[in-house]
């Protein structure tokens, strides 16, 4: 298989994760805060402005679902050390590359696994997690079978007490796909927020969007004033509006489950 670690020409030992002619994220293991993807960046804002907000000798348990070069595990163990992290990545040859090219620090606290999300959650006992990222993309789309009700219904059985999910996900307005999504996590968490670049919430273009559920309160304002800081902030759906957005869709089921829309044509 082709290569999908290729250098940064300007900085030495930092990688970009490609998959086709598209970055999907970047790694400088010597700044693992340097987070220069909008989403990801974004993602650690909301962890900073949730469950990050628990004392720092307070041990959490994070599960990653997709880690390509495992840029936001080593911003987890970067940001808070001795956390314990279980990354499932089927990707087996993505990984070895990562190993090979941009090993994890040693006594990280990360452990990989080569299942898929769904074989990975299924192993894990009920009340594990105090953080569950699902950023898992099958080339440029997101498995379909990560977001069906069942899925969603194995995450809540991982998660214990306030824990956050967060999930990275992609679509275009009216965002069909997404608000199915939304509307799944709605029925099963006390607090939602979502969030999307202006132009995506617009329908100017394809885009990430980012999904938070949770049964605490994040710090909203917080994530609004530091995300609006942004070159590319978010608008963010929050509170009763979050409630109303998805207008009644659900969850696809394991039996009608259909994967993310893909990015079509120039500037998506």
């Amino acid at each position: 298989m082709a290569d999908r670690l290729f250098p940064d020409p300007e900085t030495m030992g930092a990688y970009y994760v490609r998959f086709g002619p598209t970055s999907q994220s970047y790694v400088d293991p010597y700044q693992p805060d340097f987070l220069m993807f909008e989403y990801v960046a974004h993602i650690s804002l909301l962890l900073e402005h949730s469950a990050f907000r628990a004392p720092d000798e307070q041990r959490l348990r994070v599960v990653h679902i997709g880690g390509a070069g495992m840029t936001i595990p080593r911003w987890v163990a970067h940001r808070r050390p001795g956390t314990a992290q279980v990354v499932c990545e089927p990707d087996v040859e993505l990984t070895d590359e990562v190993r090979r090219k941009i090993p994890l620090p040693t006594r990280s606290g990360i452990k990989v696994r080569d299942v898929d999300g769904r074989t990975g959650l299924a192993a894990m006992p009920d009340g594990w997690a105090d953080v569950v990222i699902v950023d898992a993309f099958k080339e440029l789309v997101v498995p379909g079978d990560l977001v069906t009700g069942e899925a969603l219904d194995d995450l809540r059985r991982v998660v214990r007490g306030e824990a956050v999910v967060v999930f990275n996900v992609t679509d275009k307005a009216p965002f069909e796909w997404a608000k199915k999504l939304a509307g799944g996590l709605n029925q099963r968490w006390h607090t939602t927020m979502f969030g999307m670049e202006n132009d995506v919430y617009k329908g100017r273009r394809f885009g990430n969007l980012l999904m938070l559920a949770s049964d605490a309160k994040p710090d909203v304002r917080a994530v609004e004033r530091e995300s609006g800081r942004r070159m590319f902030g978010y608008r963010w759906v929050t509170g009763h509006a979050a409630q109303r957005w998805p207008g009644g869709a659900l969850p696809y089921t394991d039996e009608t489950m259909l994967d993310s829309p893909g990015p079509r044509g120039r500037g998506w």
